[in-house]
Parts: structure tokens; C-alpha cells; sequence
């Protein structure tokens, strides 16, 4: 069954001196302040485009390295995933950076980065994101 997920933002002024606030509809969790300053230089408590880009990818990674791992017999006890969205103004998004760092119970290191590199091509996020180049660094916790 397809499920739908809404956000709406409401912007105003000019993009260099105005702002908005984007609210995630669906699950109704927050009201999100965002300006160009906050985008293309320093964050100052506000958030952007590519940090919700962030947030969506490393959490759908991690479901999808999850699920591969279980599917496997090797369920993880913890996937500490980070994604890191480049924004080159001018240009756009440059690239995005995953990196994972696992505790997996009877996996080899070897195996679990197979397991990464599969869920990096599989997860719906990095699906829709292919025309941007998606690096991928895991590793298991030692």
C-alpha cells in the first residue's frame, strides 16, 4: 500500500533577505525555520533543504542496511548512520556522503559492507537522489 508524507513551507521576501518555516504536515512533529544565510553558510539554529535531504537519507539507509542485515540471519543490535548533503551555491548538491558504523553479532567486516553497498543502491531515498554521487564509508564498531 503507497503512502503519502506532506510538507508544506511558507516563504517570504526576496531568497538573500527572506525567510520561511517549513512544517511537516503528516506527522505534525515541528515547524522548521530556514533562510538562504542558514542554507549556503552557517545554519545559526535554522535548518535547510539539504539537512532535511540528510535526515530523510540516513534514516531510510539505515531501515533499508536494517532489513537487509535481519533478511540475512545477522539483525543489528545498532546502525549509527550519518549523511552529509554538499550544497555548492550556484551549482546545487555536489554530493552526498553516508557513513555507518555497526554492532552486528556474527557478521564479518567484509559482509557488512556488502550489506551497506546493497542498502546504499536499494534505499528509496538513494533511488531518488541517483543524480547525484552517493558515497558510501562503512565499517563495523571495534
Amino acid at each position: 500500500m503507497a503512502t503519502t508524507r506532506t510538507a508544506q513551507t511558507t516563504w517570504q521576501g526576496s531568497l538573500q533577505e527572506g525567510s520561511g518555516s517549513v512544517e511537516l504536515q503528516s506527522s505534525g512533529v515541528g515547524t522548521f525555520d530556514v533562510s538562504w544565510p542558514s542554507r549556503a553558510e552557517s545554519a545559526n539554529g535554522k535548518t535547510s533543504p539539504e539537512e532535511l535531504i540528510a535526515a530523510a537519507h540516513s534514516s531510510c539507509f539505515s531501515m533499508a542496511l536494517s532489513a537487509a542485515l535481519s533478511k540475512a540471519g545477522t539483525p543489528p543490535t545498532t546502525l549509527e548512520t550519518s549523511a552529509e548533503v554538499e550544497l555548492t551555491p550556484g551549482t546545487g548538491i555536489t554530493g552526498i556522503k553516508l557513513t555507518v558504523v555497526g554492532t552486528v553479532e556474527g557478521i564479518s567486516e567484509e559482509k557488512f559492507v556488502e550489506a551497506a553497498t546493497g542498502a546504499k543502491e536499494g534505499c528509496p531515498v538513494s533511488q531518488a537522489l541517483a543524480g547525484t554521487t552517493i558515497t558510501l564509508d562503512a565499517s563495523l564498531k571495534s
